[in-house]
């Protein structure tokens, strides 16, 4: 128990302004909700779908970045330092070239849209703010390269400091390009999506800076030359799993968000209030699994199986008591939540306020799953063991969570329950459960017999 207990000290101790600096940027989308809620139910469901592609492919994209953390973790465990550097460099690369084809992507999305059955309407409008928000896709992925240095080297308050300033700037932005303030013109929607541009730049600029003065023995910006094929290589064959990974999870959300879209703007909109509440308590345990990373990353590094097993242990309690946690909240007071978005006492509202309160009754079903899968798909992270990940999750949100939102959510002849909006909800929460089961038992998995040693056993 003396191993758990000051595990869980060091856990916490970087967990906790890792899980602030997730809140902080998360922040800006659920700012960026609020804000647009001002324009109508119909900006509302534009930034729904046009958010939705957004993330999707960008954090699909920015997903092979992810490696820098464990590739940098575990060179500090190795004392590899010099390999340190050299990963956060070829991530810039990375991001150059991930970044052309999300460009091509935002600026052809309306055909998309209007094939996946989306109103002109918000056709329109998601298609604007996405054009507008293209041009912040580079900075936020170069973000993502030194987080993963700041985060695998335990130096993780900057990122909470720039993360809360970027929270202010969004805001600023969002009020002077949104609504016209300041003598700029009134962009509505397309502001929102200049703004986040503006201030995935700045963010960036900041974190670059402090590297740079702060971190120039890892010489990240001294040593800049052409690509590296060999660190490229092992950061692809550790980041393309995480990615694949990232992207079977959000094509579940993504392709729910979509179908909601099909079923009617008013239930996008309630979905798009639900969804973003369930996103900003889920920084919580995605900040606690970027810890578990780390701190999994670390023991392999020295080669001690017996601490990255109670590291990942660690991580998976704590994800899971946050969100039991935040599930509380969402079923005691889901009508103090809505109405952080919208005026509910507007008749014109009641009918997208009472489909948010059932979504969010929905959503506290999965928090605690939630919680255990990014964690335990986070310790596996840390072992570089991501191909593993990728499979579970595959059959989680693939062939258990997709079907069952098309089950429960739809009904054609005698086949499915046509529950609508709540039917594509309690699918979710069976994917994410299928998840959480099967990214636990693997973890484990993985310290079976000789492998659960420390340093020096025979």
């Amino acid at each position: 128990m003396k191993l758990y207990r000051e595990e869980a000290r060091n856990m916490f101790k970087l967990a906790v302004p890792l899980a602030l600096a997730q809140l902080a940027q998360n922040s800006t989308s659920f700012v960026d909700t609020v804000m647009v809620g001002k324009l109508g139910d119909e900006a509302l469901a534009g930034i729904a779908i046009g958010a939705t592609l957004f993330h999707f492919v960008s954090v699909v994209v920015a997903g092979v970045l992810y490696s820098v953390s464990a590739v940098v973790s575990q060179a500090v465990g190795a004392k590899e330092l010099s390999k340190i550097g050299r990963a956060v460099r070829q991530g810039f690369w990375i991001a150059i070239f991930g970044f052309i084809p999300c460009m091509i992507v935002y600026w052809n999305a309306a055909p998309l849209l209007r094939w996946l059955g989306q109103d002109e309407s918000v056709v329109r409008l998601s298609s604007g703010y996405l054009k507008a928000i293209s041009f912040g896709m580079l900075p936020a992925m170069l973000i993502v390269a030194l987080r993963g240095l700041l985060e695998g080297v335990s130096d993780t308050k900057p990122i909470v400091i720039v993360s809360v300033v970027g929270v202010g700037l969004n805001v600023f932005f969002n009020n002077a390009l949104m609504f016209g303030q300041y003598g700029l013109p009134k962009l509505g929607l397309v502001g929102t999506g200049v703004a986040s541009s503006i201030v995935y730049t700045l963010v960036f600029l900041m974190l670059a800076g402090y590297v740079w003065f702060k971190h120039a023995n890892y010489q990240v910006f001294y040593q800049f030359r052409l690509p590296d094929p060999q660190m490229i290589g092992e950061l692809l064959r550790v980041g393309t799993p995480i990615a694949i990974t990232i992207f079977f999870e959000f094509s579940m959300f993504a392709a729910c968000g979509f179908a909601m879209g099909v079923i009617g703007a008013k239930e996008l909109a309630a979905h798009q209030i639900a969804l973003q509440s369930a996103s900003t308590t889920f920084m919580l345990p995605l900040g606690v699994a970027l810890a578990t990373t780390v701190r999994v990353g670390l023991f392999a590094g020295e080669g001690d199986q017996l601490r990255s097993k109670i590291a990942g242990q660690v991580g998976m309690m704590m994800a899971a008591a946050v969100m039991g946690l935040t599930a509380l909240m969402f079923w005691l007071m889901p009508h103090t939540i809505v109405s952080l978005y919208l005026d509910v006492a507007n008749p014109d509202n009641q009918s997208v306020v009472e489909l948010a309160i059932i979504f969010l009754g929905i959503a506290a079903l999965f928090q605690v799953g939630d919680g255990l899968q990014v964690a335990a798909s986070a310790g596996l992270r840390g072992l570089k063991k991501t191909r593993a990940a990728m499979m579970c999750t595959l059959v989680a949100y693939w062939l258990v969570g997709l079907p069952a939102c098309a089950l429960l959510g739809f009904r054609s002849g005698s086949i499915g329950f046509g529950w609508g909006g709540k039917g594509l909800w309690y699918g979710l929460t069976v994917g994410l459960a299928a998840a959480a089961l099967m990214l636990v038992v693997r973890f484990h998995w993985e310290f079976r017999g000789e492998r659960n040693k420390r340093p020096g056993e025979n």
